[in-house]
């Protein structure tokens, strides 16, 4: 076997690892799900070696996704941390053998502090299933590694059910979007979500009309204005907005006799319009759903603040 399909095989002894996972999913899961749901304190996981890497990641996958959440490791619980936790709070435990003796040393504390454990083990009859509140199966048959000792499947499979319970958290929590936006505001998803039209609108020299303004001068005025519109004003009021398409389509309509005619002749009296505090995902809809390349930023009086196009939103 070469290089290329040892490596093959390690990825189809995971993938089978994680569909043996469902067979096993029964009402202790949905119990676990409810409890967390339920929880009005946070959800401290915990475990030792690979299980604690994997415990850190569903602690941080819980958190930023609605669920306050983090990863403690036993060891730290005998120097203080204990004092972190409440009886309001839920722990999640995790050890493949569910029989590993610093975390074991550790659940008669949180029991005793009546806080319940959701087990995580490939051992239905360890001893952390014992104590367990609710246990998840998160057992394999075999390691990917070709020792069937370095942990592989079992730490896949346990990673797996932690991205489950979060999902299924989600969904429960109707968690949307702007929420996950709002625990990550520095990611690129979070910038788009909470990036607003006042923050990305051309606010300077904007291409400005009136309705009587002759087609000849208004071509002009949208080739200088670089945005590829130009906005008619009447009394400081939005009247209708020209696009280099209407002027192109006059062009073909009127040829010769495009100079005869004003911009009343083709604007739109009714173009899209958005307010300062509207997302740019929302505006993004918009122009989607219009097939168009800007909108018209505005305040409560109908009065011109600026113009978000399709390249404004590319963040």
């Amino acid at each position: 076997m070469n290089t290329k399909e040892i490596g093959i095989q390690a990825i189809k002894d995971e993938a089978e690892a994680l569909l043996d996972l469902i067979p096993k999913m029964d009402d202790q899961f949905e119990k676990a799900v409810e409890l967390m749901l339920n929880c009005k304190g946070k959800v401290i996981v915990t475990g030792v070696g690979k299980s604690g890497h994997i415990g850190a990641k569903i602690a941080a996958t819980l958190a930023s996704t609605g669920t306050p959440s983090f990863f403690i490791n036993p060891l730290d619980v005998y120097h203080g941390d204990l004092g972190v936790m409440t009886k309001d709070d839920v722990v999640i435990a995790i050890s493949n053998s569910g029989q590993t003796d610093e975390l074991l040393r550790f659940i008669p504390m949180v029991l005793h502090t009546n806080i319940p454990i959701i087990g995580m083990s490939g051992n239905p009859d360890s001893l952390l299933a014992k104590y367990s509140t609710y246990h998840l199966n998160v057992g394999v048959k075999k390691e990917a590694c070709p020792l069937n000792l370095a942990p592989t499947s079992s730490t896949t499979a346990a990673l797996a059910m932690g991205d489950a319970l979060a999902i299924a958290l989600m969904q429960r929590r109707n968690f949307q979007p702007q929420d996950f936006a709002h625990f990550h505001p520095g990611g690129e998803l979070g910038k788009r979500l909470l990036t607003t039209a006042q923050d990305v609108m051309r606010s300077e020299d904007m291409p400005i009309l009136s309705s009587n303004t002759s087609l000849g001068e208004a071509i002009m005025i949208v080739s200088e204005g670089k945005l590829g519109l130009g906005v008619a004003i009447e009394n400081g009021k939005i009247a209708g907005l020209i696009t280099d398409g209407d002027i192109r389509r006059a062009i073909e309509r009127w040829k010769a006799e495009l100079f005869n005619h004003v911009v009343s002749d083709i604007m739109t009296r009714t173009p899209k319009m958005v307010t300062p505090d509207t997302k740019i995902t929302e505006i993004q809809r918009v122009m989607q759903k219009y097939k168009i390349h800007s909108v018209l930023v505005v305040n409560k009086q109908n009065e011109l603040l600026g113009v978000v196009d399709h390249y404004s939103c590319m963040i």
